[in-house]
């Protein structure tokens, strides 16, 4: 697909969000008034991601190593090249879910309304709203609430996209609280909408995303939290790239040794 064809999809696709959340929105407003109903406001952004990726012939076919038991609370963690990646996790997530991400979406029309109600917003320059976020992430996972984390923190200026550095926070996290992660790749959401589509656009197409098995914690001390962070690093980045788990491994860790950490997101 060209890039005037990228474009105009692009602009469907933009303009199909607003639609169906203009319709939806009735509801979401209902259910994000106090108490919040976050049951009713996970089922509405389920609603969301599926008419306007399937309308947008965007679809996700996920491939299992085993059959995830969603009866169990998990930090979901995944790499992080596109705006579908949300509507990614929000579709595979069963039962009620969180997000815990920038700050910056509390400017989406979309998104506000959720990082204002149930979702956790977080200022990366900031060392309190780090802690705040963290120790909100804390009590979901007490209440049995997945909360779903991007450890790279960002979508980079790479294209095609690299898969960058893990912050450390999320495997302290799931460690000092003995709840199991579980890795998702996400192979092809940059080819179809790269960041947030604005310089190349998107087109529909097949994403395909692999569901690893879930990795208990219980059994580890958080002296391992860094062993987790580059085991699941390398897990991810074995299915974007195979055959370069080697090569995963030392990138992790030259890059890891030039960045200190400065706040509990890392």
């Amino acid at each position: 697909m060209n890039g005037y064809l990228r474009k105009a999809h692009h602009y469907y696709y933009q303009f199909v969000i607003g639609l169906v959340f203009l319709l939806i929105f009735p509801f979401v407003y209902i259910y994000s008034r106090k108490p919040v109903n976050l049951k009713g406001l996970n089922r509405m952004r389920r609603i969301l991601s599926q008419f306007t990726s399937s309308l947008s012939g965007i679809f996700f076919r996920f491939h299992y190593e085993r059959p995830v038991d969603w009866s169990k609370t998990y930090i979901i963690c995944a790499n992080h090249t596109s705006n579908l990646d949300i509507s990614t996790v929000i579709l595979l997530a069963k039962r009620n879910f969180v997000f815990l991400g920038k700050d910056e979406l509390l400017d989406n029309l979309v998104t506000k309304i959720y990082f204002k109600t149930i979702d956790i917003p977080i200022n990366r320059k900031s060392k309190i709203s780090s802690y705040r976020g963290f120790k909100r992430a804390e009590q979901y996972l007490k209440d049995g609430i997945h909360v779903v984390i991007f450890p790279e923190g960002l979508i980079g200026n790479d294209y095609p996209p690299l898969l960058h550095p893990f912050k450390l926070g999320p495997f302290r996290l799931a460690i000092e609280h003995n709840i199991p992660v579980l890795p998702v790749t996400i192979r092809d959401n940059w080819k179809l909408l790269w960041d947030d589509g604005s310089r190349f656009g998107s087109k529909p197409g097949i994403s395909r995303i692999h569901v690893h098995e879930p990795i208990e914690t219980g059994a580890m001390n958080i002296t391992e939290a860094e062993e987790l962070r580059d085991h699941v690093y390398n897990l991810i980045h074995a299915q974007l790239n195979p055959g370069a788990i080697g090569k995963a491994q030392l990138v992790a860790s030259v890059k890891r040794d030039a960045v200190p950490d400065l706040n509990p997101l890392q």
